[in-house]
């Protein structure tokens, strides 16, 4: 694309973003001093990174990688190739498996509801192993489909070796995936999401509480899952809502609970705080008007096709710069809604970051005789 200088008008709408404007992840942002040996929080409306910290090392998960887990067994639900009526069967495997239990009892059958609600909320091991033998026929066939998953989803630094978070060294995962996998929960299953703000399941008479330590906080913590060996440390992903937006924010290998709820309520505070959403365009609004050449008529309006908004760091305001990048003149015909200008939004230190400018309406071609006008007057002006 050709770069081509805007009207004034819009000239006038950079003047306004650059006092107000700043891009996703800055020095200030990463400055930030977190006691996590790893971490990451993003925005989970538009994906934006708030702050980074070891966020692509592969560390053992813990319970943490139940979220896949879940993420298998949400989907065969949302397919209707299960649901939550469903009676699954306990196997010796499974009642015998250790760490956190749900306590199910070997030749039972358990609906798949109870065993979501004894995973997720109990942590309970046991009930991850009758999910997967339920659903695969085996925790190996079950792991499989989650590092096959894993892969379709884009979690490239993600691998499981079973499906409870269960020490092996080939149970892997990022921070960053772990943020990008319970992003695609809360989006794709809002209503089984709903489990993880569950502080409490009582199965075979025996009540445990969540153990999710910001549910307990105030602070509009809603999600999602706690993770602890002694090799992963203590460990959390955990997602809040404050006013319409929503962070979620992962911390890997802290030294005890207590350090674990404080420190991911400072970041989660820090996030909010420090952050703001605002909106630069909105969906229809018109940035520039373009010239068309041989169409039928001589200009289009290029429009933004969705509400083009960022999350900024509100100590970061100046330093940005917007461009309407396009083809000048562009070629027609034109058709309503095709791409043909983008909006570069750049600042110092950060890479740019693009959104598509769509045409506002149709332009059709020229007659032959408007395309011999415009030809001729082209060569006589020398444009």
């Amino acid at each position: 694309m050709v770069r081509r200088n805007a009207p004034l008008f819009l000239y006038q709408v950079v003047a306004i973003v650059a006092v107000v404007f700043a891009l996703f992840l800055t020095q200030s942002a990463q400055a930030l001093d977190a006691k996590a040996r790893a971490a990451i929080m993003i925005d989970a409306g538009s994906g934006a990174l708030l702050f980074a910290k070891n966020a692509d090392v592969q560390l053992p998960p813990a319970s943490m990688s139940k979220l896949m887990t879940a993420f298998i067994v949400f989907e065969r639900l949302s397919q209707g190739l299960l649901t939550l009526k469903d009676q699954l069967p306990v196997s010796e495997k499974a009642w015998r498996m250790g760490g956190s239990k749900m306590f199910v009892e070997v030749g039972a059958s358990v609906s798949v509801e109870d065993l979501l609600r004894g995973m997720i909320v109990q942590s309970g091991n046991d009930a991850a192993i009758v999910l997967a033998e339920g659903l695969a026929g085996s925790e190996a066939a079950f792991v499989r489909e989650m590092n096959e998953t894993a892969q379709e989803l884009g979690l490239t630094g993600s691998s499981f070796a079973n499906v409870t978070g269960w020490p092996d060294p080939n149970h892997r995962m990022t921070p960053r995936d772990l943020a990008t996998l319970a992003r695609i929960l809360i989006e794709r299953f809002p209503q089984l999401y709903r489990i993880y703000a569950e502080t409490e399941f009582t199965w075979n008479d025996i009540s445990q509480g969540n153990r999710n330590p910001l549910l307990y906080r105030n602070i509009g913590a809603d999600g999602l899952k706690t993770g602890h060996t002694r090799e992963a440390g203590y460990c959390l992903v955990a997602s809040a809502v404050e006013d319409g937006r929503r962070l979620i924010l992962v911390v890997m290998g802290l030294e005890t609970k207590r350090q674990r709820a404080e420190e991911s309520e400072r970041l989660l505070a820090w996030g909010f705080r420090e952050f703001a959403k605002y909106r630069l365009f909105q969906t229809g609004e018109m940035l520039d008007e373009a010239p068309v050449w041989m169409g039928g008529e001589s200009s289009v309006p290029l429009v933004a096709p969705t509400e083009i908004s960022v999350n900024l760091l509100r100590a970061n305001r100046s330093g940005m710069s917007v461009k309407l990048i396009y083809q000048s003149p562009l070629a027609a015909p034109i058709q309503a809604g095709e791409e043909v200008a983008i909006l570069t939004v750049a600042a110092p230190d950060t890479p740019p970051v693009d959104f598509p400018i769509v045409a506002g309406r149709s332009v059709r071609e020229a007659s032959v005789v408007g395309r011999l006008v415009q030809g001729v007057t082209a060569l006589l002006t020398g444009g």
